[in-house]
This record gives structure tokens, C-alpha cells and sequence, in this order.
């Protein structure tokens, strides 16, 4: 029974992140490097990748990717495999080809009200970030790489920034589930 107080007000939330990079993609087609499709490889991947995230003890509530076409396919992928409506994943250009310090305004312009995101992006800006975020040193994020990053006492999106970060998860497709 409620005593009339309302304690999520007074102690943070953990803000949840995961850092996903798009699958492989498709080099063999004459299209730009934003018009660009997932291969194969990629096409088995993502749906991978995303049942282990299934499987996982935390998932994200909201999914956030660049518009670029093979990292909303794999952000499509995903949502299929969560059971998110497709049309429920958020786009923002500013992830295409961003860097940190971008990536930092998107990810502060996330609704407060969720509490999980999943960001589909490319690299180098997704490991740079990964590393900023954590003081972790990955080398690189290989495609359809996921690292999931905790905020403990972060108390809304905006508060993000360096070395607040702790690394709870890192998964790729090469790694043995």
C-alpha cells in the first residue's frame, strides 16, 4: 500500500544504453554510402544478435537509429526479433557519420521517460563513443556489435557524458553466444 510518496522521484534511475552497430553491409551495389543495403552475412546476423539480446536480462523500450539504409535495416531486424513495432523506431540524421560529441546531443535529447534505448549507428563514432562513455578502450565495434552501457544515477538523459558509464555487455556475431 502506497503511503502517498513517490520514491522513483527521489532516488536516480539507471539509464540504460545500447550501443548497436549496423550489420554487414553490401558493397557490390552502385548505390551512395547512405543508400547502401546489408548482405547476407548481415541479413543473419542482426536477427542473431537480436534473440540473444531477447534473451538478456535487460532490454531497450525505445530504438533510435540513422536513417542510413543498412542501420535501420538492422534496427528493423531487431524490432522484429523484440517484438517492437517497426514504426516505433525513432530516426535521427545526425547519427549518420556523427561523432561523440554528436552522438552526446542525440543521446541527451532522449525521451527521459524511458529508461532503455537502443542506438543504431556506424563506426568510428560507436566505438569513440563506447570508450568515452565507459573509460573502456574497445578497439573497434565490429558490425553488429552491441555493447550495453549502465548509468547508474543518471537521473535523465541529458546527465550523460565521460566516464559515467560501466560496460555490462559486450556481444558481436563471430563470438560464441
Amino acid at each position: 500500500m502506497s503511503d502517498g510518496h513517490d520514491y522513483c522521484n527521489h532516488f536516480p534511475m539507471a539509464r540504460d544504453l545500447f550501443v548497436i552497430r549496423h550489420a554487414k553491409s553490401d558493397w557490390s551495389f552502385d548505390v551512395s554510402d547512405f543508400d547502401r543495403p546489408l548482405n547476407t552475412r548481415g541479413f543473419t546476423d542482426a536477427p542473431k544478435i537480436a534473440e540473444r539480446l531477447k534473451a538478456y536480462a535487460t532490454k531497450p523500450e525505445l530504438l533510435v537509429s540513422s536513417p542510413a539504409k543498412r542501420a535501420l535495416t538492422t534496427a528493423q531486424l531487431f524490432a522484429s526479433q523484440l517484438e517492437i513495432p517497426i514504426g516505433a523506431i525513432q530516426t535521427d540524421a545526425r547519427i549518420y557519420e556523427a561523432l561523440p560529441a554528436t552522438l552526446l546531443k542525440v543521446i541527451g535529447e532522449f525521451d527521459d521517460r524511458y529508461h532503455s534505448v537502443a542506438l543504431f549507428g556506424h563506426n568510428p563514432g560507436l566505438t569513440l563513443l563506447i570508450n568515452y562513455l565507459t573509460d573502456e578502450q574497445i578497439y573497434n565495434l565490429p558490425p553488429c556489435g552491441l555493447v550495453h552501457i549502465r548509468f547508474d544515477s543518471a537521473d535523465n538523459w541529458a546527465s550523460i557524458s565521460g566516464g559515467l558509464g560501466s560496460q555490462l555487455w559486450f556481444t558481436y556475431p563471430k563470438q560464441e553466444a
